[in-house]
């Protein structure tokens, strides 16, 4: 793998990390402030998160060592509104300015399974940011969000509410490899 693209990938790897443990700590203040639904987003979003940290991972198997990653991480953490808060800056900065630069690079590069590996992630990101944004708007009205079965491909992390589709939209997986949040 190229250096620059394998650079994104440790940063990738690093920031999907951080956002998985970020929402789960988001998911218990949440539940304390007595936001159920809110906090099952929360988790289901950290799974596909944690989806997308591993395939960035097994991109990275031709490594050996330790390396800097460079992430964009949301520090301070408070109430769920403030949290939802920077739940959506984060997921906002990885549509705008992460992953197209990485996929941008990637495919320059000609490093074609990178580029899947970040844009499987990149379309899976816009879901997790519409998402949160009704939670917002619910939450800044005082009350939960009304969600129904949150689903997430096994595979690429992709995220949806509703019925699991017959094929993920993303990585055209068959309906068996979605996980229900209930």
């Amino acid at each position: 793998m190229k250096q620059i693209t394998e650079q994104h990938m440790i940063n990738a790897f690093g920031g999907e990390s951080m956002a998985n443990m970020r929402y789960r700590h988001f998911a218990v203040q949440a539940e304390k402030e007595k936001f159920p639904n809110v906090a099952r987003l929360f988790i289901a979003v950290a799974h596909a998160e944690y989806i997308h940290a591993g395939d960035h991972y097994r991109e990275l198997k031709h490594l050996d060592g330790g390396f800097v990653a460079n992430s964009m991480g949301a520090f301070g953490p408070g109430d769920t509104l403030k949290n939802l808060g920077l739940a959506i800056a984060g997921e906002q900065f990885e549509i705008d300015e992460m992953y197209p630069v990485y996929m941008e690079v990637a495919q320059f590069q000609g490093e074609n399974s990178a580029y899947r590996s970040f844009d499987w992630s990149y379309q899976t990101e816009k879901q997790h940011l519409a998402l949160f944004q009704r939670a917002k708007e619910a939450v800044t009205g005082g009350s939960d969000v009304n969600l129904d079965t949150i689903q997430v491909c096994e595979v690429c992390g992709y995220t949806l509410e509703g019925e699991a589709p017959d094929q993920c939209p993303v990585c055209k997986n068959g309906k068996e490899k979605f996980t229900a949040f209930d």
